[in-house]
């Protein structure tokens, strides 16, 4: 069995190897290949889709539920911020920086060597499942969402996600709605159309005020918020349509569904999801891998953000090295000391389960 320090030896030099690839969604093709020659230089059998990996402990057995462990390697492109050089993994005053160091490689090299320190373990009470994804920054489909059916019958999931290893029990789902008001086009001097911007001010002014039934324990109410308002073609025409923009932040109280249904039924503006994959997500607190965590001093909290764990229909705690403050900054870095003692959390974490 390896050692903490030997784990963490080869999660940084995996990670250096990482940062300098570069790995914009859609394109991570490339960190995809060394993840994959990564596990096969320690014997460790993958499977891929597109570009996608995914392995299983040695002694898996069909009949012992399975954790899965997830992470992304794809990253955003650098802003305009950057001093340095993104694809850089240098090392300074005990930080590691680089573009997706924090987001989300720190957890991305944690679990991949926790998993490789229990693979080749023959008496777990859990199978483990190690998926490697991509396109999680755009929310695509041909990442995690695309290998779901193809990873088998999943009990529940650690995501990795920068939050100071402190576990995110839950997490908000994500909707944008694009509505329409319709009027009637007229001279804006005559008293003729019907102005569909009126139309929309009072639905506008429903999202403002309404409130849910249900609040979430850790979000309370739900966040609707108008954010694009489109309308018109000219000063002396009255406009036949209004069309505006709605985020919509779904809590754990609610499914997607639900919360579309209701909106629809109290407005009259025609109101199209551009999707409801990204669910709000949660795990129960009494949930043994949240009571693990709770023993190990860590805290638990609601995440305002979003990651990959919305595609999932089974309980999933959000967990990782490094800082969500800094993820998508200029000059992007994780502390050393961060990953290491993030590997060593994740197994002592695991290990009062398994």
């Amino acid at each position: 069995m390896n050692t903490i320090e030997t784990l963490y030896s080869e999660a940084v030099n995996l990670l250096k190897s990482l940062i300098s690839t570069q790995s914009f969604s859609r394109e991570e093709d490339k960190t995809a290949d060394i993840i994959e020659a990564f596990f096969k230089q320690h014997n460790i059998g993958t499977q891929r889709k597109l570009n996608n990996v995914w392995a299983y402990n040695k002694y898996y057995d069909k009949a012992k539920p399975t954790i899965l462990l997830n992470s992304h390697h794809d990253t955003v492109k650098p802003n305009s911020g950057y001093t340095r050089n993104p694809l850089d993994p240098a090392v300074e005053d005990g930080k590691l920086y680089g573009l997706g160091s924090n987001d989300a490689g720190g957890c991305l090299v944690s679990l991949i060597v926790v998993f490789m320190h229990f693979y080749e373990q023959t008496d777990l009470k859990y199978n483990f499942c190690i998926a490697t994804t991509a396109e999680e920054e755009v929310s695509g489909t041909n990442g995690l969402e695309l290998v779901i059916p193809d990873l088998g019958e999943l009990e529940f999931a650690i995501v990795g996600e920068p939050t100071l290893m402190q576990l995110a029990i839950a997490e908000r789902g994500l909707m944008v709605l694009d509505c329409t008001a319709h009027g009637k086009a007229g001279h804006a001097a005559r008293e003729e159309g019907e102005n569909a911007i009126y139309k929309a001010l009072a639905d506008i002014e429903w999202f403002r005020n309404y409130r849910f039934t249900e609040e979430s324990e850790l979000f309370g109410p739900i966040k609707m918020s108008v954010t694009i308002i489109n309308a018109g073609s000219q000063h002396n025409v009255v406009p036949a349509t209004c069309t505006f923009t709605v985020d919509v932040r779904v809590t754990d109280a609610y499914r997607n569904e639900e919360v579309l249904n209701i909106i629809q039924q109290q407005v009259s503006c025609d109101v199209v999801p551009r999707s409801i994959r990204l669910k709000p997500s949660s795990i129960d607190k009494n949930h043994p891998i949240v009571q693990a965590g709770i023993k190990l001093g860590r805290s638990t909290y609601g995440s305002p953000t979003t990651s990959d764990q919305a595609l999932l229909d089974i309980p999933s705690l959000k967990m990782g090295p490094g800082d969500s403050a800094r993820s998508h900054t200029a000059n992007e870095f994780i502390y050393l000391k961060e990953i290491e003692e993030g590997i060593e959390l994740y197994i002592k974490l695991l290990e009062e389960i398994v």
